[in-house]
């Protein structure tokens, strides 16, 4: 594609016009945060905190999805874009839990967020799903990002056995008739807590480890290695404790996977120290 020339908080910058806003950013250095983009799906645009200013435009537009156009004038931290921003976290602070939400506290020290304001804690209330061995949902975690759905369906594993149902404040993720996962379409690949950003889908050694207080990150090392059960040739990055395989990840660089697996890619280690 051929180059184009915009301007980004006032610097011009020459980039390509295939790329993103966030892709352009991101190149020179600049920090838009993120929480329901991931590089191996589609953008969905639904959280908005990725919003950015565009002369001209009388709305504010997400920056994962709006490819650059030459002569754009762009401002990423602007009064109007931090204020946006602040209200995002705050709305999703006050009504889910987002305690396991990665570099969260962070972004609600920079913008200045105080979700406390509205009503003083988490307002899902709802006790996790534990309808079969392999993960767990917690909906009260919830943000509706789109991203489990998309990883079920044409972005990764083409199962389409989960979908947003529901209107409004009763929007959730569920199965075909709300039906329990190992009586659905489910694969078990794991692919949409692989890509959950909140920790509503969680592996469940992970989940009773935490319960249990024995999760510890600052203990854990990661492992790259191979998937020993077909040709395919997919990276597995195995997260350890205490001599102990807790989870299978796969990286999102990696061009079998995109970070992606099946079932025993993601599963197939609990034989490894079977009692």
């Amino acid at each position: 594609m051929s180059g184009v020339v915009i301007t980004v908080d006032g610097r011009p910058v020459e980039t390509s016009a295939d790329l993103t806003i966030l892709e352009t950013c991101r190149e020179e250095g600049l920090d838009i945060p993120t929480l329901c983009f991931l590089e191996n799906l589609t953008p969905a645009n639904t959280c908005r905190i990725c919003v950015v200013e565009i002369g001209g435009s009388r709305a504010l537009v997400p920056a994962c999805s709006r490819r650059v156009e030459s002569g754009m004038q762009i401002k990423t931290e602007s009064e109007r874009v931090r204020h946006t921003r602040m209200m995002v976290l705050e709305l999703l602070g006050s009504s889910v839990d987002l305690s396991l939400t990665p570099l969260v506290d962070q972004l609600m020290d920079r913008y200045g967020a105080a979700p406390d304001r509205f009503d003083g804690g988490a307002t899902v209330e709802e006790a996790p799903t534990i309808d079969n061995q392999l993960f767990v949902r917690d909906y009260a975690k919830c943000i509706l990002c789109y991203k489990c759905v998309q990883a079920c369906g044409v972005d990764a594993q083409n199962t389409f056995a989960i979908s947003v149902v529901g209107r409004g404040f009763e929007a959730r993720i569920a199965t075909e008739y709300q039906l329990a996962l190992p009586d659905s379409a489910c694969v078990f690949c794991g692919n949409c807590f692989g890509v959950c950003p909140t920790g509503a889908l969680i592996p469940t050694t992970e989940y009773e480890m935490r319960a249990a207080g024995t999760w510890d990150e600052d203990a854990q090392t990661v492992t790259r290695t191979i998937c020993p059960y077909c040709g395919v040739g997919c990276n597995l990055d195995l997260v350890v404790q205490d001599n102990r395989i807790l989870k299978a990840l796969s990286p999102l660089d990696h061009d079998v996977t995109s970070g992606h697996l099946c079932i025993k890619g993601r599963f197939g280690w609990q034989h490894v120290q079977s009692e």
